[in-house]
């Protein structure tokens, strides 16, 4: 039986190979560091004022259907069904004030992609505002993929807005503590 020998450059390379993977792995099972704060702001309000910050032009009624307040109207609607909040109809009786708004694609059209630019998609976003100082302590926005029917449309763009109140929520959720072991 023969054995099989490396030679000293092919075994370098594989040490380093390995070398790299094994620092990959640890890396990824680092935990990352610690987040920033959240406001306390957004964590202790319990009255929002939702405001419309508007549509761009040219994304109502095509591609999206109805009017210009269709995405305003499903994200006023997703707050209206969370208990820990009241909706306040006058914003100098909110806590916050969440600012949504649907905006058309920013950027190139048809850009080189070879370059590095892509085609830009409409954006759903909210600013959350603390109402007695107006400065804006947080944002979020989500993009609205793409689609080729009408109804897939406006299907993608209430899927963007499901995923900017999710973001809102995983935000204000309390984080869970991480359980200590006893020895």
């Amino acid at each position: 039986m023969q054995a099989f020998r490396l030679g000293s450059h092919s075994a370098l390379k594989i040490a380093l190979i390995v070398a790299c993977l094994t620092a990959t792995f640890d890396h990824a099972q680092t935990p990352a560091g610690p987040h920033a704060p959240v406001p306390t702001t957004i964590l202790s309000a319990r009255k929002l004022f939702i405001a419309n910050g508007g549509a761009d032009a040219g994304l109502f009624p095509s591609p999206f259907s109805g009017s210009t307040s269709h995405g305003y109207d499903q994200f006023y609607s997703a707050f209206r069904g969370m208990s820990q909040y009241d909706i306040v109809s006058n914003p100098s009786e909110a806590d916050l004030v969440l600012e949504f708004q649907v905006q058309a694609p920013l950027g190139p059209a048809n850009a080189n992609k070879q370059k590095g630019a892509a085609d830009p998609l409409p954006t759903v976003s909210v600013k959350i505002y603390d109402r007695p100082s107006h400065y804006v302590l947080w944002a979020f926005s989500e993009e609205v993929d793409v689609a080729l029917l009408q109804k897939t449309h406006d299907r993608n763009l209430d899927d963007a807005i499901a995923r900017l109140v999710q973001d809102f929520q995983s935000l204000t959720r309390p984080q869970s503590a991480t359980p200590s072991s006893t020895p």
